[in-house]
């Protein structure tokens, strides 16, 4: 008898000081973050594994949470821990902590961050506080399919990860991943590689994300998640030949998008993302495919209501059909926009 799960997938999770604000409890010294994925949080419930990029620390508290670097100007995250158990609450099962913005408090902030996630039964990986943690592989047995779980970045956003601890941050370097995959792939029924990578507000591949994602599903990669354009990518769903000669389908999700954010940079597209689900079938000889793939295109509302903002992660399908009382004509125009440019990009056969 065959055995089917889902896997679901989100893009980046980004906490501007804005909406860091927007979840202050008034008069207390605390926040509440679930407001943000209430009308979200069904459709990431349904899937039996779902996982997401958390693009900020939560490294304690502070007067401001999201700062500048003096050396380049970007901006450098944390949030309120609060912000872990709203994840927890929405759906999250694991969370990949591999990016640029991971060392954005230092070794401290990057330890107490998954500290954090553990503290609130969230697994993670790609960011680790000792070396043999390091060498732990993130391994998920869902109805008897086992999931492997692989996460790199491209950079750390110039912050220095100390020499001495190189393996503090998984960074993208095809002999260290190729290692990986080989390590982890007798284990594991489907292995999936969350990669951060790409060049920002760009709504296609850069030629060398391409022949990233090539290798590694030569190489035996089933799912491949990218994250960093902060915008949609197209993805792929293809037939792979194998080093080994054997033909099996890949799936890559060139960036997911925004999971939630304020717009960056007056772009619409930054307020968009998908939830990818992916299904995994496993036969009666024990033989793994994917089976389908399909999406669902979220919009991050920022309502304007008493003075304040008030952010929200919306399903457009579902809001389009059943507009509520907190959506102006103006934002359901919005969503009617994102729709179409979601569902118009995504799957470019042109692109596959």
């Amino acid at each position: 008898m065959s055995t089917e799960i889902v896997v679901s997938a989100v893009g980046d999770i980004l906490m501007w000081n804005s909406q860091i604000e927007a979840a202050r409890i008034p008069n207390k010294r605390s926040y509440s973050f679930d407001h943000l994925f209430t009308e979200i949080a069904p459709y990431l419930k349904t899937a039996d594994l779902t996982i997401g990029n958390l693009e900020t620390t939560l490294s304690g508290r502070e007067k401001i949470y999201q700062q500048k670097s003096d050396k380049t100007g970007y901006p450098m995250f944390n949030c309120p821990d609060e912000l872990a158990p709203a994840l927890k609450k929405a759906g999250f099962d694991v969370i990949t902590t591999a990016n640029n913005h991971c060392m954005d408090r230092g070794v401290k902030g990057l330890n107490r961050t998954l500290d954090i996630l553990d503290r609130y039964e969230i697994e993670h990986t790609g960011t680790f506080r000792t070396y043999k943690e390091s060498k732990n592989l993130l391994i998920k047995t869902i109805k008897g399919i086992k999931i492997g779980i692989l996460n790199y970045t491209y950079g750390t956003n110039y912050i220095p990860v100390p020499k001495d601890q190189p393996w503090l941050v998984n960074r993208i370097n095809l002999k260290k991943i190729l290692a990986d995959l080989y390590r982890i792939k007798p284990k594991v029924d489907v292995t999936i590689v969350s990669l951060h990578f790409g060049r920002e507000f760009h709504r296609y591949p850069s030629k060398r994300q391409i022949e990233i994602t090539n290798t590694l599903l030569k190489h035996g990669a089933d799912i491949i998640l990218g994250s960093h354009p902060h915008v949609i990518q197209p993805m792929v769903l293809k037939n792979v030949t194998r080093f080994d000669g054997t033909t099996k389908k890949g799936v890559v999700i060139n960036s997911l998008g925004n999971f939630i954010s304020k717009r960056m940079w007056k772009n619409i597209h930054t307020e968009s993302g998908v939830i990818v689900n992916i299904t995994v079938e496993k036969n009666e000889k024990g033989e793994t495919n994917i089976k389908k793939i399909d999406y669902v295109p979220t919009w991050t509302q920022q309502n304007h209501k008493l003075r304040k903002i008030r952010y929200r992660v919306l399903p457009i399908e579902k809001f389009l059909r059943q507009p509520d009382s907190h959506l102006s004509t103006e934002e359901i125009r919005t969503m009617k926009k994102i729709w179409k440019n979601t569902t118009t990009h995504i799957e470019q056969k042109s692109h596959l």
